[in-house]
């Protein structure tokens, strides 16, 4: 018998004093059996960093065709394509066939680098329609802290730091962008 997704619902206040962008978010996020808790806090973090009224999550994990999230205008045309991880050159052309911008959110220790060492230059050569960012291992473990099957989170960027807060922890995140 095949595990299900589990279920988490995020209520977000959202302050992005860089941006000048403020709003709160009712999410739904199905957690795959295959996904950590921290991968799913990952991919939130990459809903705060981007959030804007039709920025949605996709099937994401468990499809081959969609990133992790995804901005679409009106018409359909796929304005942001968000991907996870240490995704392939040729996932990232995938993407950029596709939409207008490519924005990938890596994670983690030496995989991260690793990745980057190896597709740097390959992923830079593409152009600005790429950025890449990543958030070090270090600051996993409180981000992680924050999950819960039902989170209220205060989300403020301010001098290109994400403070998140449940109201009883804390987390100071900050993007590195390597590209």
């Amino acid at each position: 018998m095949a595990l299900g997704a589990t279920i988490y619902k995020a209520h977000l206040n959202i302050s992005d004093l860089e941006r000048h962008y403020y709003g709160e978010h009712q999410l739904t996020l199905a957690c795959h059996p295959s996904e950590t808790e921290t991968r799913l806090m990952v991919r939130l973090l990459a809903f705060i960093a981007n959030a804007q009224e039709d920025l949605a999550f996709t099937k994401g994990i468990s499809t081959d065709d969609e990133p992790d999230l995804w901005l679409k205008a009106p018409d359909g045309r796929i304005l942001l394509w968000i991907e996870l991880g240490e995704p392939t050159v040729k996932r990232i052309k995938q993407g950029l066939s596709r939409a207008e911008k490519v924005l990938v959110y890596s994670y983690g220790a030496r995989g991260a680098e690793q990745w980057w060492k190896q597709a740097g230059s390959e992923i830079q050569a593409l152009g600005a329609r790429v950025q890449v960012f990543n958030l070090s291992f270090d600051q996993l473990p409180a981000l992680a802290a924050l999950a819960g099957r039902n989170m209220s989170l205060g989300a403020t960027l301010m001098e290109g730091e994400w403070l998140l807060t449940n109201g009883e922890q804390t987390a100071a995140l900050r993007l590195d962008c390597w590209h």
